[in-house]
C-alpha cells in the first residue's frame, strides 16, 4: 500500500510541513526538490490557496511597456508584468505597446459585468416548468434578498430562464465587486435555491449547477451575455506609423483580416483574433488570477477598419474576462507585488485591472498580425525563442 503524503491536522501550511513533503518525494523518487523548495514568503499565507504545500513553481517573468491606457479606471502609462516560458512573447507585446503609445494609446471600456451560477430544476412535465418560471419572476425580490444575505459585495442582477423538456435552467447573474466571485455566487445561489424549494410546493429537486454557467469552459452564451467583465479595447493607428514601426501598411493588414476571418469561421474558432490567450495567461499568472479562467477569458471578437485617411482602426472585444484584485491568489507574495506595480491591488481596482489587460491584449494582436505579414514571426523565434 502506498504511503500517504505527510499532512498536519493542526497547521499544514508551514515551512516544516513543506520540507517534510519534499523529503517524502525524495525518498520515493530520488528527486531533490531544491528549486521547488526555494521561496521567500511565509507558507502560512497560502492557506486557502493550496493543499499539501511543497513549494513554488517558478515561472520566468518579463516586463513590457510603457502601455498607454485611456480607460475610465486605468489612465496613463503602465509597465505590465508577464509570466511566461515562451520566448519572443514579451518582446512582441512590448513592440505592440510602443506602436499603440505613439498612436495615442488604447481606449478601453468595461461595458458589462456578471458572474453566474446556473441551477436546473426538474418537474413532472414542461407545463410545470413553465409555470415555475412565471413564479420566479413574481418572487424575484425575495429570491434576491435570500441570495444577497450570504455576501457583502455580491448583488443579484437578474435571472435568465431556459426551458428544455421538463427542466427549467436558471442563470443567476451577479455582480461581485473586486472578487472573481465563482465561490461567492455558488453559495449565494445555493441559499436562494433552498429558499425557492422551501416556498414553492412544485419544487422537488434541483441541481446547483446545470452546466449553463459554463464554469471554466467557453460557451456562445458567454459571448452573447458576458461572464466576468466584458472588455472592449480599441485604437486608431496612423498608416505612416504602422509602416515605420511594423513594416506593414493598413490596407494590407485589413485584407489579411478578411482572409483570416474566413479561416476562423471554417475552424469554428471562438476567437477571431490572433492570440489573446497569450497575453491574458501571462498577466493572469503574474497577478494571481485563476489561470483556468483563461478558458472563458480567451474568447474574443476582433474588428478592424480603415478610415478615409488610410489609418487603421483595431478593436478587440473580450466578452468573458474573469479577473480579481481581492481574494483568491491576489494576496500571495509575488502576485500582490505585481498588482501593486499596476496600482491594482485591493478593493475598488478590478475594472482598472480589466482595462489594463484589455489594452495589453490589443498590443499583442497588432504586433503578431504585423509580424506574420512582415515575415518577422519565424525570424523572431529564431533570434529570441525556442527555435534556437
Amino acid at each position: 500500500m502506498t504511503d500517504r503524503i505527510p499532512r498536519s491536522k493542526d497547521n499544514d501550511n508551514t515551512v516544516e510541513m513543506g520540507e517534510a513533503r519534499r523529503d517524502f518525494v525524495k525518498q520515493r523518487t530520488g528527486v531533490n526538490l531544491e528549486h521547488v523548495g526555494s521561496f521567500s514568503f511565509d507558507p502560512a499565507i497560502t492557506a486557502g490557496n493550496i493543499e499539501n504545500f511543497i513549494g513554488v513553481a517558478q515561472v520566468p517573468m518579463g516586463l513590457a511597456g510603457p502601455l498607454l491606457v485611456n480607460g475610465e479606471h486605468a489612465q496613463g502609462d503602465f509597465y505590465v508584468p508577464m509570466a511566461t516560458a515562451e520566448g519572443t512573447l514579451v518582446a512582441s507585446y512590448n513592440r505592440g505597446m510602443r506602436l499603440l503609445r505613439e498612436a495615442g494609446g488604447v481606449t478601453v471600456s468595461v461595458v458589462d459585468d456578471a458572474m453566474q451560477r446556473a441551477p436546473v430544476f426538474v418537474f413532472e412535465n414542461a407545463r410545470q416548468a413553465r409555470d415555475f418560471g412565471n413564479w420566479i419572476d413574481e418572487h424575484f425580490d425575495e429570491i434576491r434578498q435570500a441570495a444577497e444575505s450570504t455576501t457583502r459585495s455580491g448583488k443579484l442582477r437578474n435571472i435568465e430562464k431556459y426551458a428544455a423538456a421538463r427542466m427549467l435552467y436558471l442563470r443567476f447573474n451577479f455582480t461581485t465587486g473586486d472578487a472573481a466571485g465563482q465561490n461567492m455566487v455558488g453559495k449565494a445561489t445555493f441559499v436562494a435555491c433552498e429558499w425557492i424549494k422551501a416556498n414553492n410546493p412544485m419544487v422537488e429537486k434541483y441541481i446547483l449547477s446545470g452546466a449553463m454557467d459554463t464554469d471554466k469552459k467557453h460557451s456562445t452564451l458567454n459571448t452573447l451575455h458576458t461572464r466576468g467583465k466584458r472588455v472592449i479595447a480599441e485604437a486608431t493607428i496612423p498608416n505612416a506609423l504602422l509602416k515605420s514601426i511594423m513594416g506593414v501598411d493598413s490596407e494590407t493588414l485589413f485584407k489579411m483580416r478578411s482572409i483570416t476571418q474566413v479561416g476562423s469561421f471554417m475552424a469554428g474558432s471562438v476567437n477571431t483574433g490572433a492570440h489573446s490567450a497569450n497575453g491574458i495567461t501571462a498577466v493572469f499568472m503574474a497577478t494571481g488570477q485563476d489561470v483556468a479562467n483563461v478558458a472563458e477569458s480567451s474568447a474574443a471578437i476582433m474588428f478592424v477598419d480603415v478610415n478615409a485617411a488610410g489609418d487603421y482602426y483595431i478593436s478587440i472585444t473580450i466578452p468573458s474576462m474573469i479577473v480579481a484584485t481581492y481574494g483568491g491568489g491576489t494576496g500571495l507574495a509575488t502576485q500582490k507585488e505585481c498588482l501593486e506595480m499596476l496600482g491594482c491591488y485591493g478593493k475598488g481596482k478590478v475594472r482598472k485591472l480589466a482595462e489594463i489587460i484589455g489594452a495589453t491584449v490589443l498590443a499583442g494582436e497588432i504586433s503578431l498580425s504585423s509580424a506574420v505579414l512582415a515575415g518577422d514571426w519565424v525570424t523572431s523565434h529564431d533570434a529570441l525563442g525556442r527555435n534556437r
